[in-house]
């Protein structure tokens, strides 16, 4: 029998592995989704039962300034649209924690709780320069450690990608950016806070 990981163990947060971010028809296809999508797979397996995935969902109602947004994008309101904010098939939620936000970020009070108040959580996904940026700098702010896997996000394009993990790097020593194995290579170690 496998032990338990301590309380203070990292967390991997996937970030918005979605249909509507992965299907070459969507609006909001992210070009590079599928080599992104790949490593996130290595990494889940490493963090065992230590798994969060988000999903971006649409509002009810938009309020603010989410409402020119979804003027821009109607079709993410469209109740036939609904299916697209599904998890791609690669990654069912099996034991995973599901943190849906009408929001770019997915770090908040709800999320700490949810997975326990981490000292360190790793991010990968879509979009760099969007969802993963968003919640990265929360996190940062909210005072946890983050690790993005540059390597298991992209972007809209590859320019965008790297502008996003060179305004993440900024953050450093709050924020840091790393590659699939580097991360793989400190969980083995015990390099990672209260590795798995």
């Amino acid at each position: 029998m496998t032990p338990a990981p301590p309380a203070s163990a990292p967390w991997l947060m996937l970030i918005d592995l979605q249909r509507i971010f992965g299907e070459p028809a969507s609006a909001w296809f992210t070009p590079r989704f599928d080599e992104a999508a790949a490593a996130p797979a290595r990494l889940r397996d490493a963090f065992g039962p230590r798994v969060a995935l988000t999903r971006f969902v649409a509002p009810q109602t938009p309020r603010g300034a989410w409402i020119p947004y979804y003027e821009q994008w109607p079709f993410a309101l469209d109740p036939a649209s609904a299916a697209l904010y599904d998890l791609v098939a690669r990654f069912p939620a099996r034991d995973a924690r599901l943190i849906d936000r009408p929001s770019f970020g997915k770090w908040d009070a709800a999320a700490r709780q949810s997975l326990g108040d981490p000292a360190e959580i790793v991010l990968a996904g879509v979009s760099t320069d969007c969802c993963v940026l968003s919640t990265a700098l929360a996190a940062a702010d909210d005072g946890v450690r983050v690790r993005v896997a540059a390597d298991a996000c992209a972007g809209p394009s590859d320019a965008d990608h790297r502008r996003a993990l060179d305004a993440m790097a900024l953050y450093t020593p709050l924020i840091e950016i790393s590659s699939v194995d580097e991360i793989l290579a400190d969980l083995a170690r015990g390099g990672l806070a209260g590795s798995v």
